[in-house]
């Protein structure tokens, strides 16, 4: 393979380029060390008075760089991380920057229809003197990074696309802030190519560099969702331009059905954020003289206004729909006219943030009516149905999964707990509510291997279990990680009195799921996961309340290796939407245990990512049909998450861990960071109380008095101006 153009990209296309722009920036620093390291190692070979008669050779092979016209210009203005620029920085190791329909866009909650062998030559064995020597030189190279030619990019986590598999015991040194940049990178060709071929429109199709809009002039779709990760990526350009077109083109008042999650999170999230960032992020606001500094705001609280029409149901749970326009809310088309569970309930974090900047109570009070009418259903275990209808209140079937529309509703748990500065206990105790009936109910182990399977119950939990886990089960491994710490490390937690054994087997369990999905990924020709894995499990089932097992510390990458047959993957679910729900447990799993193999699993995503994902022309990253194959059929599609969530996230886990921490900030659904608040300031709190259970969890009302008064609810009035100051946060 050509070290040089490792995707067969063609020399001077666009992707080539930006692609190879970091390795420029790296090129005379190896040179000059490789020159170094090759003085050095003659002279211990001179040493040691073998070098005449060793049996293996220095390669001849070492790769020649061009100098560099010079390195990459900062960015407009310099961000300062842990002290340093975070853009500076010596180049500790030479990397090339990466090796190796129609309708609405995809909505996020629905799908659509570890080492290298540790054996030794028997070589080194014999030659254990010279090959001392000749191991001591080879190492200094492979510290500095140096691509040799013929590797397998899937031999390492770290990625360096290195044959030398015997020294892959050597703790190689790592330059994250080269790998960080190398995300950037891939986001900006993204980018360049939306602005290129698509500009404005709520999709973009790479392939056929088209469009489309899904209403008249756009809704933002695509840019908005951006926002935030122009402005973490400090990529000011791109960001002024995208801040231009939402002043001069973006109206909501337009004759549309919008999905209200969809719109909520991406949208709303996303104004939110951006609003939220440039008060923080050095050179983010606009100028002083601007008339539009509260720009993302005012849009956003336009968006809300419209959005609360879907919220005036009988039951007060949210229609699945809602016209722009008219303000009408609409039943779902499909599903009996059911919402979505998950829909329902993950709106809660952007109403409410939205409730502290303004003042404004309505917001606040719609979202939190809705955990008050799904709660009082009564949920056994604290497990719900993925469907509940907007009219009556009350769930429709029995079937229980933390995949597509069931998922956010556990996440939302939690974290509304943290967003709302610990004052609202209710939603921790929902959360460890939850959180026992999926050890309870869900949990099962997969054989011959002993994968951790977060399964589902289609016929509810009376009924049978389905071995199947959806993609987007994955946050859960980092969402678990979440909740036994509140976004500290466990070395930190631990020295908390609240911290026991149940934190313990918390992050073991997150720590065992995380590892399911990962061999989803490890599991495929591509090196990237399908949509949804079945898995072969116990008959009958081994659950978790059976005893706990465990499963391969390692991953064996030989195609015959016994794990892989765990994993049983269907034809219609091969396809990759570049989902981003892996590397969103990666980066919390990386920020609270500190494990260095969650970032070496996530270089290795991001390579296959853009080995497998990139257009060869420069046109941008697509969804693919089928992981099995290479090369994969490509969908034509680049989903708005691949730059709002999973770029991001890879670029978060790379980088340094000062930048949004987790005890300050919220990462809602669609990974737009929302702050932690103290909602007692603007005089918000709970609204609602829970129904008491009884020991096996039914409701057991408390018995009313024969003629108790109507309590009249005060509501809470707007408090401040419409736009809150940051400070207040």
């Amino acid at each position: 393979m050509n070290t040089r153009d490792p995707f067969n990209l063609r020399p001077g296309s666009t992707a080539f380029n930006l692609l190879q722009h970091s390795a420029a920036r790296a090129a005379t620093y190896t040179r000059q060390a490789g020159q170094q390291a090759l003085e050095a190692g003659k002279q211990a070979l001179e040493d040691t008075g073998i070098a005449d008669g060793m049996s293996f050779a220095v390669p001849r092979n070492v790769p020649t760089f061009n100098d560099p016209n010079g390195v990459r210009r900062l960015e407009d203005s310099v961000w300062g991380s842990s002290g340093q620029s975070r853009f500076g920085g010596n180049v500790g190791e030479a990397i090339s920057g990466v090796f190796g329909e129609k309708g609405l866009p995809m909505y996020k909650d629905k799908p659509y229809n570890y080492g290298t062998s540790m054996r030794k030559p028997k070589w080194f064995r014999r030659k254990r003197a010279p090959g001392t020597v000749f191991f001591l030189i080879i190492a200094y190279f492979y510290w500095f990074g140096w691509p040799w030619s013929g590797g397998d990019a899937n031999k390492k986590g770290n990625g360096g696309g290195r044959s030398w598999g015997f020294f892959s015991a050597v703790e190689e040194k790592v330059d994250w802030d080269e790998r960080q940049e190398s995300v950037k990178d891939a986001f900006k060709l993204s980018w360049k190519a939306y602005e290129d071929h698509g500009w404005g429109y709520d999709e973009y199709h790479p392939s056929s560099k088209s469009g489309r809009h899904m209403a008249t002039g756009g809704l933002g779709w695509i840019i908005v969702d951006a926002l935030d990760t122009m402005m973490l990526m400090n990529l000011t350009r791109e960001l002024g331009h995208a801040r231009q077109w939402i002043s001069t083109s973006l109206t909501y008042d337009k004759d549309q059905d919008v999905n209200t999650f969809e719109t909520t999170i991406r949208m709303l999230g996303g104004l939110l954020s951006a609003h939220y960032l440039q008060g923080i992020l050095p050179g983010m606001k606009p100028a002083e003289d601007s008339t539009d500094e509260d720009l993302y705001l005012e849009k956003a609280s336009d968006l809300a206004d419209r959005l609360l029409s879907a919220y005036e149901s009988n039951s007060g749970v949210p229609f699945a729909s809602v016209n722009l326009k008219t303000m009408k809310g609409i039943p779902s088309h499909a599903d009996g006219g059911a919402s979505s569970t998950a829909e329902a309930t993950s709106l809660q974090l952007e109403m409410k943030y939205l409730a502290y900047l303004t003042g404004e109570a309505t917001y606040w009070e719609k979202a939190e009516k809705v955990m008050k009418v799904v709660d009082d259903n009564g949920a056994r275990d604290g497990l719900l149905p993925i469907f509940i209808y907007a009219d009556q209140g009350t769930f429709r079937s029995n079937e229980i999964r933390l995949g597509s529309r069931g998922d956010s509703y556990y996440e939302y748990l939690i974290k509304q707990y943290y967003q709302t500065a610990k004052q609202e206990p209710i939603y921790l105790e929902m959360w460890e509510e939850a959180l026992a009936g999926v050890r309870k109910h869900l949990i099962t182990y997969s054989q011959p291997s002993n994968f951790t399977i977060l399964a589902e119950r289609p016929s509810g939990l009376s009924g049978h279990i389905s071995p199947k886990m959806d993609h987007l089960v994955c946050f859960m491994p980092g969402t678990i990680a979440l909740g036994a710490t509140g976004g500290l490390t466990v070395e930190e937690a631990k020295k908390l009195p609240s911290w026991g054994t149940k934190q313990e087997e918390e992050m073991e369990l997150a720590t065992e799921l995380m590892k399911t999905c990962w061999g989803m990924y490890k599991v495929t020709a591509t090196g990237l996961a399908p949509e949804i894995a079945h898995f072969n499990i116990y008959d009958p089932p081994q659950m978790m309340r059976h005893g706990i097992l465990k499963g391969p510390e390692t991953l064996d990458p030989a195609d015959d290796a016994d794990w892989k047959q765990d994993y049983i993957l269907k034809p219609a679910d091969t396809h990759n939407l570049q989902r981003p729900e892996t590397v969103e447990s990666l980066f919390y799993m990386w920020r609270i245990t500190g494990d260095e193999k969650y970032r070496n699993w996530g270089w290795e995503m991001f390579q296959s990512f853009v080995k497998h994902t990139l257009l060869e022309d420069g046109a941008g990253f697509s969804s693919i049909g089928d992981v099995t194959q290479i090369p994969p059929p490509s969908r034509d599609n680049m989903e708005s998450f691949w730059l709002a969530e999973t770029l991001k996230y890879f670029y978060l886990l790379f980088g340094p861990n000062d930048v949004l921490p987790l005890t300050e900030v919220v990462l809602n659904t669609e990974a737009h960071p929302l702050p932690v608040f103290q909602p007692d300031k603007k005089r918000f709190k709970t609204g609602w109380t829970r129904i008491p259970r009884d020991p096996n969890g039914n409701l057991h009302p408390p018995e009313k008095t024969a003629e108790e008064p109507k309590k009249e609810v005060t509501k809470t009035v707007r408090v401040e101006s419409a736009v809150a100051s940051e400070s207040a946060i």
